[in-house]
């Protein structure tokens, strides 16, 4: 997996972005290595950050100020071509939550709290796994 890969997070809470940052710039992991971290605290942000630059991967909060995350995801799935990888991030360990995230379009679910051995290993395996073909 080649350096300079970038992640978006889109989390509207600045301690569960420090943490994401926090894990994915401190692994040990080469396989993280380089990546670049990109953060928005609204899906507003993060339209604007995936409009003006290719990104590769987003972990995505679904209850966001200013609207659901899983809309979000369904818009990439289904509007955007190289659309980057959804992990959806939720506090909530309903089944049903994390089947309405990966109807969405989502690629993956981690629920919150999550360990920093799983955040890395999702990101690390759904990279070297390659972009989602265009929908």
């Amino acid at each position: 997996m080649p350096d300079g890969r970038t992640l978006l997070v889109i989390e509207d809470e600045g301690p569960n972005r420090a943490l994401a940052r926090a894990v994915l710039t401190r692994s040990k992991d080469p396989r993280v290595a380089g990546i670049v971290l990109l953060e928005a605290p609204n899906l507003a942000t993060a339209r604007e950050i995936l409009a003006s630059q290719q990104v590769d991967l987003v972990l995505l909060d679904v209850r966001l100020p200013d609207g659901d995350g899983l809309a979000l995801a369904a818009e990439l799935h289904e509007r955007m071509k190289n659309r980057p990888i959804v992990v959806v991030l939720s506090a909530s360990v309903l089944p049903s939550e994390r089947d309405a995230a990966l109807r969405s379009g989502a690629d993956a679910f981690l629920a919150k709290p999550y360990h920093p051995v799983e955040l890395v290993a999702t990101v690390v395996q759904l990279l070297e796994k390659g972009t989602p073909e265009p929908a």
